[in-house]
């Protein structure tokens, strides 16, 4: 699914996520009760939007919850585009007001947005399976986001993929490449470039020609120029890259451009 021409639409139960991260993650061997501390129980927003934009363009990002409650997430979610859907206080409206709101605004944009191929359901809610199954019956494609120990399997199971945020904290595999041998002026642009591949390697993608990376990188981060680190070529920055030790590259055969090959075994 990792396509630019896939356009997204990001619906989060931010209260679902809220409760995720502080519910019990099961016993530890003494008994004791363990909590889930991925990213140290506040929910990075930003690195979940960071992994669906290699999923394609992100066109709606909404996210629901009475604010008054999380108000420490007011200024990133802000500054990263966020739709923030102001919902009462559950005691007010009803227990699940913000679920009904997230899939009305679901259907909505189902029916009246066709451009809108792929819908994100940040939630580990099996309220939302329902929800899941109508939109894939409109032919939508759709993903779902959640904490392990408080995601249902039924509502992962029903998802055409779902991403547990704990495996986003961790990461993937890193080049052996310290960054402190990088020049200084060329980490920007290298850091880039790894991240690019990274996201790759997460869509299994076997071959990873030099315009698929470009493109990743471009999604990642729209105002990039390979010119703006002293590259004639992206070419130029990729066999910089192999130079450094950070990437091995490999001519395609049929096209003749560079393919990445994988990061590069340590020497």
């Amino acid at each position: 699914m990792a396509d630019e021409s896939h356009s997204l639409a990001v619906l989060i139960d931010f209260e679902n996520l809220a409760i995720g991260m502080e519910r019990p993650s099961g016993k530890t061997a003494s008994g004791r009760t363990s909590r889930a501390k991925a990213s140290a129980d506040v929910f990075d927003i930003k690195l979940v939007l960071e992994r669906l934009v290699e999923k394609g363009k992100v066109i709606v990002k909404r996210a629901y919850a009475d604010w008054g409650r999380f108000n420490q997430y007011r200024e990133v979610m802000h500054d990263s585009g966020i739709q923030m859907m102001e919902i009462p206080e559950r005691g007010k409206t009803g227990k699940n007001h913000a679920d009904i709101q997230l899939c009305v605004d679901a259907m909505d944009l189902c029916y009246s947005k066709e451009h809108i191929d792929t819908f994100v359901i940040v939630s580990g809610d099996s309220d939302f399976t329902p929800l899941v199954s109508k939109l894939k019956e409109n032919g939508k494609a759709v993903i779902g986001l959640g904490i392990k120990d408080s995601t249902s399997d039924l509502l992962a199971s029903s998802c055409d993929e779902f991403i547990y945020y704990e495996d986003i904290v961790t990461g993937p595999a890193k080049p052996v490449v310290p960054v402190a041998d990088i020049p200084r002026a060329k980490r920007p642009a290298m850091n880039l470039m790894i991240e690019a591949v990274q996201a790759l390697q997460r869509e299994n993608k076997d071959v990873m020609l030099a315009s698929m990376v470009k493109d990743t990188m471009r999604r990642k981060q729209p105002q990039f120029s390979e010119s703006s680190y002293g590259y004639r070529t992206f070419s130029d920055l990729l066999q910089d890259a192999e130079r450094l030790g950070i990437i091995t590259l490999r001519a395609d055969q049929r096209s003749g451009t560079w393919v990445v090959a994988g990061f590069a075994e340590k020497r």
